[in-house]
């Protein structure tokens, strides 16, 4: 989805199950050091504690139980300046957020939306699960049901937040959400979908990510565990 050059090597942050909070911190670190030039193109790949996030948007009314309830479900609620509506994190779920110069990979933000789309078309693809981008309803679907939600800020051609993939996570989470804002709607799991057994969920982030590279041109991935992102992650 970009032009040749360079051999360009997109670092790939494997991080485990990282809080919501202490997550976007990273991000907004990590594109601060991305604008300065003193990282280059990466992606974190991780999973979530069961948390609800809304987007800039005002999408309250989409959380269909009392914001008071939701210590009592094991789940947290943050607001954030990306796009999109509500949507649930949670374990078993891939979390890819690409910090990217849409510059350096030739992208705006449209054509940047549908390669994170195409990562997770991919990956279904793997096994045998015939998903598709939504349209005007953004994400990746089978069906009438959602697998993927994306929701992504951009700023001054940077970029942070991106992509969750359900893999397996407690569907039960998004019965008190209109996820995405998009009612009448079912939310999907590979799990769900596959009439394969599936790799352990390491594997799938993997796959993600390496898709994701190939989308967007990248001539290769150089991982990272959170051990060697040790100073970033908790400075």
């Amino acid at each position: 989805m970009s032009g040749g050059g360079a051999r360009r090597v997109l670092e790939a942050w494997k991080l485990g199950v990282v809080k919501y909070g202490d997550a976007l911190k990273l991000q907004e670190r990590l594109v601060a050091e991305r604008k300065a030039g003193r990282v280059q193109d990466l992606v974190l790949s991780l999973q979530h504690p069961p948390t609800y996030t809304i987007g800039k948007r005002p999408t309250d009314h989409n959380l269909l139980v009392p914001e008071s309830s939701l210590e009592g479900l094991g789940a947290e609620l943050h607001r954030t300046e990306r796009g999109g509506d509500i949507t649930f994190h949670g374990p078993r779920q891939a979390v890819l957020y690409p910090i990217l110069s849409l510059r350096d990979i030739g992208l705006g933000a449209r054509r940047y939306v549908e390669g994170l789309e195409a990562a997770m078309v991919e990956v279904a693809s793997m096994y045998g699960v015939k998903a598709r981008p939504g349209g005007a309803c953004t994400g990746v679907w089978v069906g009438d049901r959602k697998i993927g939600a994306i929701g992504v800020r951009i700023s001054s051609g940077f970029t942070c937040h991106g992509l969750a993939f359900n893999i397996d996570p407690d569907l039960g989470y998004f019965k008190h959400i209109v996820p995405c804002g998009i009612a009448n709607k079912e939310v999907t799991s590979l799990r769900r979908e596959a009439a394969v057994e599936l790799p352990p969920d390491e594997v799938i982030h993997d796959q993600l990510v390496q898709s994701l590279a190939t989308t967007f041109r990248f001539s290769d991935v150089q991982v990272k565990d959170d051990s060697e992102c040790a100073e970033m992650i908790y400075s």
